[in-house]
């Protein structure tokens, strides 16, 4: 039975925040060392190297398919459990890769063990909630998760310092085992036995029958795939730009930390501003101001080298002030309409925005080499993108009748 007017706990946030900061730790803790991982198996093209970022975004796209339908068939807590043995394993691959290759492998499937407590999480926030409240505990839960961003590079270049790039993963896998062991003993099954959905070969078809029938949850599936690919972008190129381009690899970390607090302040909000707006209206009002930010940047700097830092830091800080208010607000709209198949929706929303995002990072990711303008067009044309998608499914507000 739906929660929807009972307020969310702390604990039940933080949980669900953990779940989805174990994703988070795995992508950023290694952005420091990635020239050091680079080194020691042989890779030394900072582009190629890129993969070790965007591939772990493939893993999650993938597994997101497999878990959200048994979790609907089979309840979500095994689910879980399962893919935080597949982290396990895809981590010691990496630990002990030889070449690229290997690595790249290792990292896709640690993003398809992370994907089931990442998709799960978001499914049991849908069992629990619904409406504006299941914004506002989403909003919570990534203002949680962006935390983690925030210092993880820093964090992981203090573990690299200390004791070399491995320590790193073996860091990962611990955080991981506490966080298993959390949601083992204090989160209860919230897949009622009523809803679940006997596991056939048709579970998936029948579910992605479903989920095209409903528009909104179509279209704000692809505004969210646009955006991320626009941002994983940044993700990838982030040590590049800062360590290469403009020669800060010391202040990297804390560069990195200062533009994810953006972010995780503009969820806060969110979570208290969802309430009182709708997340439509604040939704689109970001996408706008997104939009504007990202063509002001291409229009000033075109064909002009690189700003200086401060600028840059400026332009991106309120780029992604923006995007707390749009990620999660995108996936909660995406979402209301399919609570009742909420495993297998979750999956098809993050596998389609998953996939779609990583050509599009590839793409404009080659484009990145010797100046931060190609990121911006990539911002300007994405976000541009979403916000015609958004305007054509838009509800119009009924007019009030004129009284004579």
């Amino acid at each position: 039975m739906q929660k929807e007017n009972q307020k969310p706990h702390f604990e039940f946030v933080a949980m669900m925040a953990a779940l989805m900061s174990i994703v988070a730790l795995a992508i950023d803790a290694i952005l420091p060392a990635i020239s050091n991982i680079g080194e020691a198996i042989n890779s030394l093209d900072p582009t190629d190297n890129q993969l070790l970022v965007t591939m772990i975004f493939l893993g999650l796209g993938v597994g997101q398919l497999f878990f959200g339908p048994i979790s609907d068939s089979f309840g979500r807590k095994p689910v879980v459990y399962v893919g935080f043995i597949i982290f396990l394993v895809a981590s010691i691959i990496c630990l002990y890769a030889p070449s690229l290759e290997v690595m790249v492998v290792g990292r896709i499937f640690q993003g398809i063990g992370l994907s089931a407590p990442r998709t799960i999480s978001i499914s049991i926030i849908r069992d629990t909630y619904e409406g504006d409240y299941m914004a506002k505990v989403m909003s919570f839960v990534v203002a949680f998760f962006i935390l983690v961003p925030v210092v993880a590079p820093a964090i992981g270049k203090l573990i690299l310092d200390a004791a070399g790039w491995q320590a790193i993963f073996y860091v990962q896998l611990f955080f991981a085992l506490v966080v298993a062991l959390w949601f083992w003993k204090r989160q209860p099954e919230t897949l009622h036995p009523e809803y679940k959905i006997p596991f056939t070969g048709h579970v998936f078809i029948d579910g992605l029958k479903e989920f095209v029938k409903h528009r909104e949850t179509v279209a704000f599936t692809l505004t969210s795939g646009l955006v991320t690919g626009a941002f994983l972008v940044y993700l990838s190129s982030a040590q590049h730009i800062f360590e290469d381009q403009y020669a800060l690899k010391e202040m990297f970390p804390y560069i990195f930390a200062g533009l994810a607090i953006s972010i995780g302040l503009s969820t806060f909000l969110n979570g208290t501003l969802v309430m009182r707006f709708g997340m439509r209206k604040l939704s689109l009002m970001a996408t706008i101001v997104f939009c504007v930010v990202a063509l002001l940047y291409s229009v000033l700097f075109l064909n002009s080298p690189n700003p200086s830092i401060y600028v840059l830091v400026g332009f991106l800080s309120v780029q992604f002030f923006c995007l707390g208010f749009m990620w999660g607000n995108f996936r909660s709209i995406a979402m209301e309409p399919i609570g009742h198949i909420a495993g297998i929706g979750a999956a098809i929303n993050g596998f389609v925005s998953t996939i779609l995002s990583i050509p599009i990072a590839t793409f404009i990711g080659e484009f990145v080499k010797d100046s931060v303008w190609p990121l911006f067009a990539g911002l300007a044309v994405c976000g541009l993108c979403a916000l015609a998608i958004f305007l054509m499914v838009r509800k119009p507000r009924r007019r009030r009748l004129a009284t004579v």
